[in-house]
């Protein structure tokens, strides 16, 4: 028996959060990024530190203009011990004023401080997302070390463009190249598990249909951001141009499947019916859980 109108319970994607919402999840995690990077990277750039407070800035910002009503958002600081939004939002002065500090040379051991407040921040970004059980890209457990491992190779990328702006010759060390192209791989794998996970546990068929389409062209680009990591290695007097190029293609990459899971994937679960409804007199049909 064929489900009537099933067009009106299958999954369809979310409106409710747009660009302006994968806004602060790009910006945020790349900011946290950039704060761990100058924290563990012997020689970061100094700039790093208000550099990574700026994008977190800016990802609030985001989300600030998202609202309907803007000066509402300090209620957002009201439930600590349930809301990973709250958590975030109560990290987010700190992360900011130490990292912004960080710059003053007298200081600069608040990068550390900052390192692990940008840590903390970018986990409770990953637990926010995951904490929306209506959406199944969002809600899967390994979204969580996808966004966090993102927001870590999206961070190292911009620590690297900053070295080859402010310390070039911390920027084109061979060994640069290892932790940046570490994070990729990390990140390819993440994405590997992530898509294999929602092909384990089951998600609606318009999700596993852009994943698919999408997936592999992102991809390609992780992979060559490592092939110009590696180019460091083999060039390592050559300049900053392979070390750069694979910078931005990771920054680029992260953003890029940010705003894929935020915006484009975000399709919701719909509708299950245990049983297929009948009029009048009959007998009910077998369940169905259309779009899956």
């Amino acid at each position: 028996m064929s489900v009537p109108n099933s067009s009106r319970i299958a999954p369809w994607r979310q409106t409710y959060w747009d660009w302006r919402a994968a806004g602060n999840f790009i910006f945020g995690g790349t900011g946290s990024g950039a704060l761990v990077y100058a924290a563990v990277i012997p020689g970061a750039a100094p700039i790093l530190g208000p550099l990574g407070a700026a994008f977190v800035v800016c990802g609030l910002l985001c989300v600030w203009f998202e609202i309907g009503r803007p000066w509402r958002a300090l209620n957002v600081f009201s439930r600590p011990r349930s809301s990973w939004m709250s958590r975030e939002a109560l990290i987010a002065p700190w992360l900011i004023a130490t990292g912004s500090l960080a710059v003053v040379p007298r200081l600069a051991e608040l990068r550390v401080v900052a390192g692990a407040f940008a840590l903390a921040y970018v986990y409770c970004q990953a637990r926010m997302l995951n904490a929306a059980r209506g959406i199944p890209a969002w809600r899967h457990p390994r979204a969580v070390p996808l966004l966090v491992v993102t927001g870590l190779a999206e961070g190292a990328g911009v620590g690297v463009l900053a070295g080859s702006l402010s310390a070039p010759a911390i920027a084109t060390a061979s060994w640069i190249a290892w932790p940046l192209a570490g994070l990729i791989a990390l990140r390819i794998a993440a994405v590997i598990a992530y898509r294999h996970g929602l092909d384990r546990d089951g998600a609606p068929q318009n999700l596993l249909r852009d994943l698919a389409r999408g997936a592999p062209k992102r991809l390609a680009v992780e992979v060559g951001a490592i092939v110009a990591a590696l180019a460091q290695l083999a060039w390592p007097r050559g300049g900053n141009l392979p070390i750069d190029a694979a910078a931005l293609l990771a920054v680029a990459a992260g953003w890029s499947w940010k705003y894929a899971i935020v915006v484009r994937w975000s399709y919701n679960q719909g509708f299950a019916l245990p049983l297929t409804p009948v009029r009048g007199v009959g007998v009910s049909g077998p369940g169905a859980r259309p779009g899956w």
